[in-house]
């Protein structure tokens, strides 16, 4: 799966749900309360759901939304499966794993296209084929074992004798040029270019890794128990996107009071980096609008799974996620 990059800024703002909401503005009493939870500290990637907190969009759709960050000791699938969130920020591979388990979570959008996840190298590698050929340590986290390692694994012949422990500092990758590290396309880079050196970085949805990202899941028990609101929170959240690249000061204002250490710099650099790679308007959604999936890349994702033996051949994946909640207009920029 290559997702293309989007290079025009033309399109028009979809029209909300035709006759979903009265047409005189809700008072706060009759807004429906939404707790949302994300699945890091808030940051740009992260922009078009605060952005339709700021500017009023969840409110149009009678939405009363709060939104709760993440961290590296919040399980949000817990959470969610608990009550304590309406919907959260996922990833179809942790999706699936949860529905192999049992669990009632049911994925209704994407914002992102493909995975902002990366390889990260020195200059003087130029493709992924050269890290394999040259037998280049990878520093990985624990959690890229179960998502896009075995794809590399499969795609590339990446081997176990070649990963090192990644502890989120690039700290020795700007020391030997020989490592290679994972890193979040608006996170790691941006961190080394602030330490002088342009690394060469490798987004693995363009070189076919088929995961979504940046998704909203829910539970199967607020699908049957409220459907319109699943479906006003995906159209209001999709717009709070296209919003959000218009102009987003708005979002990044409740962005940086959440999470304070997010610097302008750091939060233009993500913009940046998700308009040039499309992830956000490229691939389906440029035609399909913002937060599109299809039965094809959910084959595709369950496909890459059963190959690298994460997921039992007994799963149904038509459980694990539903197309009907997606904008009845697409949502384009």
């Amino acid at each position: 799966m290559t997702i293309k990059k989007f290079t025009g800024f033309g399109g028009a703002l979809a029209l909300a749900l035709a006759g979903l909401l009265a047409a005189s503005p809700l008072s706060a009493k009759e807004l429906d309360k939404v707790v949302f939870g994300t699945n890091w500290y808030a940051q740009a990637e992260h922009g078009g759901f605060y952005q339709a907190v700021a500017t009023g969009i969840y409110e149009k759709y009678g939405l009363d939304v709060s939104i709760e960050m993440g961290g590296p000791q919040v399980n949000g699938t817990q959470l969610l499966v608990a009550g304590r969130r309406d919907f959260s920020m996922g990833y179809p591979i942790g999706n699936i794993k949860a529905a192999e388990e049992g669990l009632p979570v049911v994925t209704v959008a994407a914002s992102k296209q493909g995975d902002p996840q990366a390889l990260i190298a020195h200059p003087h590698i130029t493709s992924l084929e050269q890290v394999k050929e040259e037998g280049l340590q990878v520093y990985i986290a624990s959690f890229a074992n179960t998502t896009f390692w075995p794809w590399l694994k499969a795609e590339f012949d990446f081997t176990d004798d070649m990963i090192r422990p990644y502890t989120f500092s690039v700290a020795p990758f700007l020391t030997n040029k020989d490592i290679v590290q994972q890193g979040y396309l608006s996170s790691e880079p941006f961190a080394i270019q602030k330490a002088g050196i342009e690394p060469s970085v490798f987004l693995l949805s363009d070189h076919g890794y088929p995961a979504y990202a940046t998704t909203i899941e829910t539970t199967q028990g607020l699908i049957d128990k409220d459907p319109d609101l699943v479906k006003r929170f995906v159209q209001a959240s999709m717009e709070g996107w296209v919003s959000y690249f218009d102009n987003p000061a708005p979002g990044n204002e409740l962005i940086r009071e959440a999470n304070p250490e997010m610097s302008p710099e750091q939060i233009a650099f993500g913009i940046e980096k998700m308009l040039e790679y499309g992830l956000i308007f490229g691939g389906d959604a440029e035609t399909g609008g913002v937060g599109v999936m299809t039965d094809a890349r959910w084959k595709e994702i369950h496909d890459f799974m059963l190959k690298a033996d994460l997921v039992s051949e007994d799963l149904d994946i038509s459980t694990v996620y539903s197309l009907d909640f997606l904008p009845d207009e697409p949502v384009l920029r």
